[in-house]
């Protein structure tokens, strides 16, 4: 009878431990996750400072990158300048134009530094990589530097055009939306 009663306690205690080590190992693993989250959350925020502290925005208006305007009527052209620490300046725009062909026929005649490195000809391009590389720079951006929603609609949307014009110093990568003629324009000047 002993032997039965030392049997059952024996393993009393040692179910008890194992519900004791299943909790414990339970709380070390909900304990390890959420550090690790506060950890990553820590890191991107410092991230984040570290860039917005690299990567200096700043606003630009269209018509002090191109002057030569051509009767071109756009509204609501907001723009920001980003210099990266090699001090590469790239310029984002985002604007109406009402008349897409006035608008590249327009920066294909910008005034340019090297006629030899420039084209005077805008070019159409394929899409596709270039919301691949957004996508990827929208990662390393800096909270509330660039309105980046907009990139939902060019991923889904078929009908928005995509053109390139090189003009030295500046390569610009237009993003025109035909529905309601909104531009995104993507600066980059070269050196």
């Amino acid at each position: 009878m002993k032997k039965i009663i030392l049997a059952i306690t024996i393993s009393a205690i040692i179910t008890s431990c194992n519900k004791i080590e299943e909790t414990v190992n339970q709380t070390v693993t909900t304990a390890k996750d959420k550090a690790q989250q506060k950890a990553s959350e820590m890191v991107q925020e410092t991230v984040n400072e570290q860039l917005g502290k690299i990567v200096n925005a700043q606003n630009v208006k269209f018509d002090s990158i191109f002057p030569t305007q051509n009767n071109l009527v756009i509204e609501n052209a907001t723009g920001k300048k980003v210099a990266f620490p090699n001090g590469s300046p790239f310029y984002v725009f985002k604007y109406k134009a009402t008349d897409k062909d006035l608008l590249l026929k327009t920066l294909v005649k910008q005034p340019t530094t090297d006629e030899a490195q420039s084209k005077n000809e805008f070019e159409k391009i394929d899409g596709a990589t270039i919301v691949e590389k957004l996508t990827f720079f929208e990662k390393f951006l800096p909270a509330n530097t660039i309105d980046t929603s907009f990139l939902k609609d060019i991923k889904n949307d078929k009908t928005i055009e995509y053109y390139k014009v090189k003009r030295f110093p500046n390569s610009s990568t237009i993003i025109y939306n035909p529905k309601n003629q909104m531009v995104y324009q993507f600066v980059e000047v070269k050196k």
